[in-house]
């Protein structure tokens, strides 16, 4: 991967996104063509999925674990998106503000970013990169709604890249939000935020605590690349 310097940031595109949910027309008119923003992106969200989650387990780690190839590449050309404050708490704390701040950032992302793999977007089998065009993969969808729910107030430690086995043992990529009721998953494949337990995917690894490498969670078998949109 390499960065294209025509993109804006992960924080350029936070700042055009929070102006989307503001006004939907404008944000019609900012990305015509595209038909991202349907009157579903203005339908608010269900009583029953705002109501908070039960506690359930937290996932346990295991030993240190490298990170894909592409996520290095990625934080090499943005070492901000990957820093992490060890002052910060590792789970957040979890309550019905918070809860619908996720569930809002999760259903706005995955409804205003179109999935594409990386292939027909970029001709390559892999990229990270924030999905500023409009278009993005799994792990790019979950890095915006990343940089997103960090800017509504939420601990960075806390939101962390983890990759998994999806349908047909393909990789695929999803934030697991620790928080003091357990861990969550957002998805692009789903608006629902599950616990983890509850996704029927096969965890494989995660960004761990310090931020300095990866953490295995399912033995030491991972997909090189995450290539499902």
């Amino acid at each position: 991967m390499h960065q294209d310097s025509s993109k804006g940031t992960c924080n350029q595109k936070t700042r055009g996104l929070l102006w989307v949910w503001r006004s939907v027309s404008l944000a019609m008119a900012a990305w015509a063509g595209l038909a991202l923003f349907g009157s579903a992106a203005a339908e608010p969200l269900s009583s029953a999925s705002a109501i908070l989650p039960s506690s359930t387990e937290a996932v346990v780690s295991g030993g240190p674990a490298g990170p894909t190839p592409a996520w290095i590449e990625f934080c090499e050309h943005q070492p901000q998106e990957c820093a992490v404050d060890a002052s910060e708490p590792v789970a957040l704390s979890l309550n019905q503000d918070v809860w619908l701040t996720i569930l809002e950032v999760n259903e706005r992302v995955n409804r205003t970013i179109l999935a594409v793999t990386d292939q027909d977007h970029w001709g390559v089998v892999d990229r990270w990169n924030c999905p500023d065009d409009g278009l993005g993969d799994c792990e790019d969808i979950q890095l915006l709604k990343r940089r997103l729910l960090v800017e509504a107030g939420l601990p960075r430690r806390a939101l962390q890249m983890t990759v998994v086995l999806g349908e047909h043992g393909m990789g695929h990529a999803v934030l697991m939000v620790h928080t003091s009721h357990g861990d969550f998953v957002l998805d692009n494949k789903r608006d629902a935020v599950l616990a983890w337990q509850e996704t029927g995917y096969h965890y494989v690894k995660r960004e761990g605590d310090d931020g300095s490498t990866w953490v295995w969670l399912g033995g030491p078998i991972t997909p090189i690349v995450t290539a499902t949109k």
